[in-house]
């Protein structure tokens, strides 16, 4: 613990110290060796930039893919961007006008509802079924009704919840068939473990993808993302002048040799969210038992859990209410840690309830 203490980022300093933070995704575990490697000798040299020439850092990615998801980006556009936020702004700058709707599938990851604004796009609203899959018919709805765009959360945040060849191909219909941009947010597909990640590219030859290495290797602090797909190739050039050089050393070196590190970490992941059912207090339950990630989606008794867990557990969730308004029972926890820590957040979580 006094070792994440020290920490000074965003999970280990918004809160004081009594309160054990289990919000933001971020992952507790020490940095991938190799990260941590090429990091410290790019610092010994004194080479932290601009970024040059990424030659190696394409190839490394090109074969990180095809190995660990069967997604073969050869002869692929690859640009990089600051992060995917940033790419998925500059996606709707080249590809669609302002004012154009854009639809997001609630419960959604918060940033969604600031970044299309900020890119002069209107948020539309199609929430996932109960089962967390995607409501094609609200999609042809809200295409039909002049959407002009479908952000996909792939794995989905928050639940977890994988999404099949079928569903992503009925997706790809619905939007061709009204001749709407798909842009798809993979951010977590590395992080899928006990079943089959399908990449939107094998669903729509040179569709329009955002990823990084930054959940899966956590270190989304060196700011850097990539757009991949037809769509990125009308992006300027230099937003690479934009995105770290620091992020880039590390990214080639988590995708050319982070594989044992990332089975590792996957694995105490894996293990984190099958005990966790049983390890809920009454009152919580798992609204979705994850396929991928280390997120978790909480429905609880409750309103405003992560209110009550904060003030009379001290455990900081993220609050529901802001992955779309008709959240105020739900939650969302990060199991991305030790498992002793994870236990000691659920008997927080419990004490806050009685």
């Amino acid at each position: 613990m006094d070792d994440l203490l020290a920490r000074g980022s965003d999970k280990w300093t918004k809160y004081p110290p009594d309160v054990l933070p289990a919000f933001v995704a971020e992952m507790d575990f020490a940095l991938a060796p190799p990260v941590r490697a090429a990091l410290i000798a790019a610092v010994e040299r004194g080479d932290l930039g601009y970024i040059g020439n990424v030659d190696g850092l394409v190839e490394a990615m090109y074969h990180f893919y095809d190995r660990r998801l069967g997604w073969d980006l050869e002869n692929q556009y690859v640009a990089l961007v600051c992060d995917v936020m940033v790419g998925l702004q500059e996606v709707l700058r080249a590809h669609t006008r302002p004012g154009d709707g854009v639809i997001i599938n609630p419960p959604a990851y918060p940033p969604y509802y600031a970044e299309i604004p900020h890119a002069e796009r209107q948020v539309v609203e199609v929430p996932l079924r109960e089962d967390f899959g995607l409501d094609v018919d609200g999609l042809d709805r809200a295409f039909a009704a002049g959407a002009k765009a479908l952000l996909l959360c792939s794995p989905h945040n928050p639940s977890g919840r994988v999404y099949t060849r079928d569903e992503l191909a009925a997706v790809a219909a619905v939007a061709e068939a009204h001749g709407a941009l798909v842009v798809v947010d993979e951010i977590h597909a590395p992080l899928t473990f006990g079943t089959e990640f399908v990449p939107w590219q094998h669903v729509v030859p040179g569709g329009t993808v955002l990823t990084s290495a930054s959940k899966a290797f956590n270190v989304p602090g060196l700011k850097l993302g990539f757009v991949v797909g037809e769509a990125a190739s009308a992006l300027p050039e230099e937003l690479t002048d934009h995105a770290g050089y620091a992020g880039v050393v590390a990214a080639e070196a988590a995708f050319r040799d982070g594989d044992e590190w990332l089975d590792a970490t996957l694995a105490t992941i894996a293990a984190n969210q099958r005990a966790l059912p049983d390890l809920l207090p009454d009152g919580v339950r798992l609204a979705w038992r994850p396929d991928a990630s280390y997120l978790a989606w909480l429905e609880c008794d409750v309103d405003e859990p992560a209110a009550r867990f904060l003030e009379r557990g001290r455990v900081a969730l993220y609050e529901g209410r802001k992955f779309g308004a008709a959240y105020s029972r739900y939650a969302r926890l990060n199991v991305g840690t030790r498992p002793e820590l994870v236990r000691e957040a659920v008997s927080r979580m419990a004490s806050a309830l009685r």
